[in-house]
């Protein structure tokens, strides 16, 4: 899988409120929370991005509620992937659920910068900045993950695996 967009950058500590406001969560429509994705943390994020942009943010990442919102409204206004220092676990795990790319880099972070345009490559377990031309290692997912991801998430790998069987 390969992944190419513009970044938007955002530092520490994000937290799930920030991400998509409560005020908004009378809704679990993932079109409906798009519309107000990273409000609180950038008012004009939704008008600004294009299909397969990329979050890259500091430590701490999602931290906050352990609500899928927060990732949903991520997907369904179509970033393509987040990239963060760390992330908060129930986050990362939400994410791998909801089949959103995520990846954990200090050094692709710190090296990436709001405008670039990014690749991911997850084969090759690499981030390259076009901009910079500068290469990030990072990590493969495991197995299950990668599979998890591959096919949008928790819930449509198992409805895919109990329909082969």
């Amino acid at each position: 899988m390969n992944l190419k967009g513009r970044v938007w950058k955002f530092g520490d500590d994000v937290n799930t409120d920030e991400i998509i406001p409560a005020r908004y969560l009378n809704t679990a429509n993932p079109a409906e929370l798009a519309k107000h994705c990273m409000e609180d943390a950038d008012p004009e994020f939704v008008k600004k991005i294009t299909k397969g942009d990329i979050i890259v943010a500091g430590n701490n990442f999602g931290c906050g509620s352990s609500r899928e919102h927060a990732p949903i409204s991520i997907k369904a206004v179509n970033i393509s992937c987040v990239i963060a220092s760390s992330f908060a676990r129930i986050f990362y795990r939400n994410c791998v659920n909801i089949g959103l790319p995520i990846i954990e880099s200090f050094e692709a972070s710190c090296g990436i910068h709001e405008g670039d345009i990014i690749e991911v490559n997850f084969e090759n377990g690499e981030v390259t900045n076009c901009n910079s031309g500068k290469i990030f290692k990072i990590k493969p997912y495991p197995p299950f993950m990668k599979d998890i991801i591959e096919r949008g998430g928790l819930m449509n790998k198992v409805r895919s695996e109990l329909k082969d069987q």
